[in-house]
């Protein structure tokens, strides 16, 4: 485990905003599934990088 609560955080807020994807999709709103996809991959990267 990491000394501080930067990558645990950074990996909920990518998985948070999976959730968000999802959501856009069942609304039919793609572009802002695509914006939130790509930054929940980043965060998710970000975060396992950092660990």
């Amino acid at each position: 485990m990491s000394s501080n609560w930067t990558a645990p955080v950074l990996v909920f807020v990518g998985l948070f905003m999976i959730g968000g994807v999802v959501s856009f999709l069942k609304q039919g709103i793609k572009i802002g599934a695509a914006v939130l996809g790509v930054g929940a991959a980043l965060a998710i990267t970000a975060g396992v990088l950092w660990w």
